[in-house]
């Protein structure tokens, strides 16, 4: 099954799992060199419900995000793929805005997921979630663990300077 949705199509698929009673869990982010604190984290995310929806920020949207001017490194197709083929991952989705408010808006999901990262009050779509009788969780990061250390850490290895 390609795992791998636009947005209107996902969101025919998630009612059809809400109107059998399934629990929908949401969360979003960049995913740029997908790393160990990203798999727990999407692990971590799935055991609150039954299908796990990650959506990922489009190219353009990562550089809106001050992310650096070299990123993503990534093309969105290919951190769409490789999040995909994850077994804990059942549908994933690229949208273009800066935040993801359009798109939890469209799904609906029953639990909207971020990083601990994340202040409460900071979290896009919390209000809404809520309002819909859903529920909004922090999972807690890995220190020292992200895509910009990794970054980092090959490029002193190699004596250049970051462009990030």
């Amino acid at each position: 099954m390609n795992k791998i949705y636009l947005r209107t199509d996902l969101v025919k698929q998630i009612s059809v799992h809400q109107a059998a009673g399934e629990c929908v869990i949401f969360t979003n982010g960049c995913f740029d060199l997908l790393h160990i604190g990203h798999t727990r984290y999407l692990q971590e995310a799935k055991r609150l419900g039954d299908r796990l929806v990650v959506g990922i920020n489009s190219d353009d949207s990562v550089r809106q995000l001050a992310k650096g001017t070299n990123r993503p490194i990534v093309p969105a197709e290919q951190r769409a793929e490789v999040l995909a083929a994850l077994a804990c991952v059942n549908y994933v989705t690229i949208f273009d805005e800066p935040d993801p408010l359009a798109l939890i808006q469209a799904l609906k999901p029953n639990i909207l997921v971020k990083g601990g990262d994340w202040a409460m009050d900071r979290i896009v779509g919390k209000e809404f979630v809520e309002a819909q009788g859903g529920s909004v969780r922090s999972i807690p990061l890995i220190p020292d663990i992200s895509t910009t250390k990794i970054v980092e850490k090959i490029l002193a290895q190699h004596s250049l300077k970051s462009p990030l």
